[in-house]
């Protein structure tokens, strides 16, 4: 059965913050909120952790996951920026986007497109998620929180734990934060490319 913990979306308690990250170094599963619906996340290293999050959702080996990130130092360690895509990633981020960029190989293969070196990677601004990731110093392998028959994510943390509280490890309730999915946005060609509109505004990206 899951812990449930309460954090303040403002100012979370640093005491629940590290309760949660210690779960995840020890190949928890938690639903947390980010800035654009709930979400599912695990350490980046725990392929059994993974594969939980898989079979939960009911996910193929085509799906990829997106590595939710604190901060562009984080981005660099895991993604190939030039100097026009780092620039465009100061000016856009934090926020509900999840940018496709060229992996490098600190990223585990099985989180990469099984036909391209590409990965996800998000910037959220939420206090709950940035927190997390300062504690945990090192970005958080994530997945919308949709189940496999709806077509929107869980937005109330007492609805997740009633009903995944025995497929969780941890439930983070923090406040409403929305039904959208965040809007992607395919860095990797020479003009950005919106693959999919979501909570994020389009028009910086439209030519």
């Amino acid at each position: 059965m899951s812990q449930y913990f309460a954090i303040h979306p403002e100012n979370p308690q640093p005491r629940l913050i590290k309760q949660a990250v210690d779960i995840l170094r020890r190949g928890g599963v938690i639903a947390y909120p980010t800035d654009s619906a709930y979400a599912l996340g695990c350490h980046l290293g725990d392929k059994k952790a993974a594969e939980r999050i898989k079979k939960l959702r009911q996910l193929d080996d085509k799906h990829n996951f997106t590595l939710m990130c604190r901060d562009l130092s984080d981005i660099g360690t895991y993604a190939k920026v030039d100097n026009v895509q780092y620039r465009f990633l100061k000016a856009h981020t934090p926020g509900p986007y999840t940018y496709i960029l060229d992996a490098t190989s600190e990223v585990p293969r099985r989180l990469l497109h099984p036909k391209r070196r590409q990965i996800g990677i998000r910037i959220p601004d939420n206090a709950i998620v940035q927190a997390l990731l300062a504690e945990l110093g090192e970005p958080i392998m994530s997945t919308s929180l949709i189940m496999p028959d709806e077509d929107l994510p869980m937005t109330d943390g007492e609805a997740i734990r009633d009903r995944l509280q025995h497929f969780l490890d941890l439930v983070i309730e923090g406040g409403f934060c929305g039904l959208e999915p965040t809007t992607v946005v395919d860095l990797c060609n020479d003009a950005p490319e919106v693959l999919r509109v979501g909570k994020g505004d389009v028009s910086p990206f439209e030519s």
